[in-house]
């Protein structure tokens, strides 16, 4: 995630500033590899509905954290938003969660037994950290995580049964067993770091390492999994991504696409890290939070956090 805000208006000072000092995009670019891009749901801004990050079913349901409304959501095929659960508010309001000064809900996967794990992040030791969600229970913490970070992206390693975390602030890739228990820092990597407000943020789990973005440097990094699963040297592999949040692999390869929150981009990156815009604000986006593929089907949620104006959810077809 993009986590988006700062204390209100100081947040909203660094990412507009961060706007202001971007390249004007094109009008529009999704006429080739995305195509076909339409606003399939129109989220309540008045509700706090501003989609975070996102999961994806078999069945095509669309899981989403909703941030400032610290709720998960499914969203049917037809668009339709049901709210499986709302997080209780923390006793000082969340005013002392590091960089943002109010509560979120952030990332979210999806295991097969269709059980969710997402993150809650409030500034208080109580609340903070990684929560689970059964099919038809209530939500339970599971994992408690250091209250002066912001847990933003997770992962999950189904093969190892293990989540990772990205912390934004701390600069640190955490590890918890989806079982619950201790969380372990697994990379405090230099690469990880924030450079004046937010580090680690979104993160995936492809091809023997842990992938993960740094907002403040604009960089998508690589940690290599060792063979005993301690982390490696991360390594940079794009640099230039300005407001890059989460992300996700097109199934070809190394290839990537990602969400330029304060650019109001959708960018794919080739593995040698050179990039093509493929969707802009003329396709719909409103602050592009996160990405997930269905197919040929892409995802982009937008939280409309700069724009203030209809959070949504776009589709588009990629194509090849």
């Amino acid at each position: 995630m993009f986590t988006k805000l700062s204390k209100a208006a100081v947040s909203a000072v660094v990412l507009a500033a961060a706007v202001a000092m971007a390249a004007p995009a094109p009008a529009s670019a999704a006429s080739d590899p995305l195509r076909c891009a339409r606003t399939a749901v129109h989220f309540d801004l008045a509700k706090g509905q501003t989609p975070e990050n996102i999961a994806l079913g078999p069945d095509g349901t669309v899981y989403v954290t909703l941030a400032k409304a610290r709720q998960v959501a499914a969203v049917s095929r037809r668009g339709g938003v049901r709210i499986l659960a709302t997080l209780p508010e923390p006793a000082d309001g969340g005013i002392h969660t590091p960089a943002l000064g109010f509560p979120l809900t952030t990332g979210v996967v999806r295991a097969q037994d269709g059980t969710l794990y997402f993150l809650y992040a409030t500034g208080t030791a109580d609340l903070t950290g990684v929560w689970r969600l059964r099919p038809g229970g209530r939500p339970q913490r599971i994992a408690a995580l250091p209250a002066t970070g912001l847990p933003n992206g997770l992962a999950l390693d189904a093969r190892t049964r293990t989540l990772y975390v990205t912390d934004s602030t701390l600069g640190t890739v955490w590890r918890v067993p989806a079982s619950g228990g201790t969380a372990t820092a697994w990379s405090t990597d230099p690469a990880l770091a924030p450079a004046g407000f937010l580090g680690a943020n979104g993160l995936k789990i492809h091809n023997g390492a842990l992938w993960a973005t740094n907002l403040d440097k604009g960089t998508i990094v690589r940690i290599p999994v060792l063979a005993d699963g301690r982390a490696g040297t991360a390594q940079v592999g794009a640099t230039g991504l300005t407001g890059i949040d989460d992300f996700a692999f097109t199934g070809h390869g190394d290839q990537i696409i990602a969400a330029l929150n304060t650019v109001n981009q959708v960018a794919l990156i080739r593995p040698d890290g050179t990039r093509t815009t493929v969707l802009t604000a003329a396709d719909g986006l409103q602050g592009p939070t996160s990405i997930a593929l269905h197919g040929n089907t892409v995802h982009v949620m937008s939280a409309a956090y700069l724009t203030a104006k209809d959070p949504n959810l776009v589709l588009a077809h990629l194509a090849g």
